[in-house]
């Protein structure tokens, strides 16, 4: 058995179902971000230019801005309904891990904008590792077609 098995395995073993409420919550999170940006799309596009870490062309900027849209819509509804989880967080993490790490949370750790990615992101990794658990949808189509 390979590490990622073994991975999985270990997290559908060990899986308690205050787990499953954080994963909602944190699902419903995702996905109010991304209607969020979807409405004000303008704001995300001028948090993404005001970083200069690289020159952005205009067409990078509106991929990055629909990527960023599109994932937080469906990525949290993925893992708020709990179907996919481990591969809605993969696809999440990079966004959250950008969030967190472009934003001036290091010059001054009061920060309040940046503690709801730190913690995103905390919980998109250990979503990663222990999947979507008891509650969801993966766990009841299996049982269905059992």
């Amino acid at each position: 058995m390979n590490l990622v098995h073994k991975i999985e395995n270990w997290g559908d073993h060990h899986h308690p179902m205050v787990l499953d409420i954080t994963r909602i919550a944190l699902g419903v999170f995702l996905l109010l971000k991304g209607i969020g940006f979807m409405e004000n799309s303008a704001y995300l596009k001028d948090l993404i230019e005001n970083q200069h870490v690289m020159p952005v062309s205009s067409d990078l900027l509106m991929a990055l801005v629909y990527y960023v849209t599109f994932a937080h819509l469906v990525g949290g509804t993925m893992i708020a309904i709990g179907t996919l989880t481990r591969l809605a967080s993969i696809v999440q993490i990079p966004i959250v891990l950008a969030a967190v790490f472009l934003t001036d949370f290091f010059q001054s750790p009061v920060n309040t904008m940046a503690w709801p990615s730190i913690v995103a992101l905390v919980l998109l990794v250990l979503f990663t590792v222990i999947g979507s658990g008891p509650f969801s949808l993966d766990r009841y189509l299996a049982k269905w077609e059992a």
